[in-house]
């Protein structure tokens, strides 16, 4: 949740202006990207907050040459289809957004493991789903103005969904591998 927070400052800010949402977006990105890696974060595990940082950067430096940019108006779409690209990105690149935030949870031993890199690869592609499903009905809803509602609700959809996937995934993986494991001694 915490790889979000700029995000939610930017949204928060942009209501008054685009253009200090994304000066939010960056300042809280570059706060946790610092505060991370005073703690000892690797690079690997802050994918989705560098991402995150160069997104506002651009978006910012859009607002404030043009600050009449069509692209204020499509915003929220573009926001997702970034997201979108980071987690499908990441894993075209065979190191999935997930991976490094995993690695914080789970012991050394198991770090480069096929299942360990095929577990994040899931849930990379549950969160890369999520985004691509948020960017898709938000689009469609601009062009043919539907009620907010829609929006919401691909959000709400887009956004839970990933996060509950993240949270029950991994341990269904791991009873398995203990059943099996049990299994096999018995």
């Amino acid at each position: 949740m915490r790889g979000f927070y700029p995000w939610i400052a930017a949204g928060f800010v942009s209501a008054v202006d685009w253009r200090w949402g994304a000066v939010a977006g960056v300042v809280v990105g570059v706060l946790l990207l610092l505060q991370d890696r005073r703690r000892g974060v690797a690079m690997d595990a802050l994918v989705l907050e560098i991402s995150t940082i160069i997104y506002f950067v651009i978006i910012g430096a859009v607002a404030f040459s043009s600050p009449d940019s069509s692209i204020q108006d499509h915003s929220d779409v573009i926001s997702f289809v970034w997201l979108a690209g980071t987690a499908w990105g990441s894993m075209a690149l065979r190191s999935p957004f997930t991976l490094g935030i995993a690695r914080r949870q789970a012991p050394e031993e198991y770090w480069d493991t096929p299942g360990f890199l095929a577990v994040n690869n899931h849930i990379t592609a549950a969160w890369g789903s999520g985004f691509t499903f948020i960017a898709v009905v938000l689009a469609i809803s601009n062009a043919t103005d539907a009620p907010a509602w829609v929006g919401i609700t691909a959000h709400v959809v887009g956004l839970v969904a990933p996060a509950v996937f993240t949270s029950v995934y991994p341990k269904r993986v791991q009873a398995r591998l203990e059943a099996a494991m049990q299994a096999a001694q018995a």
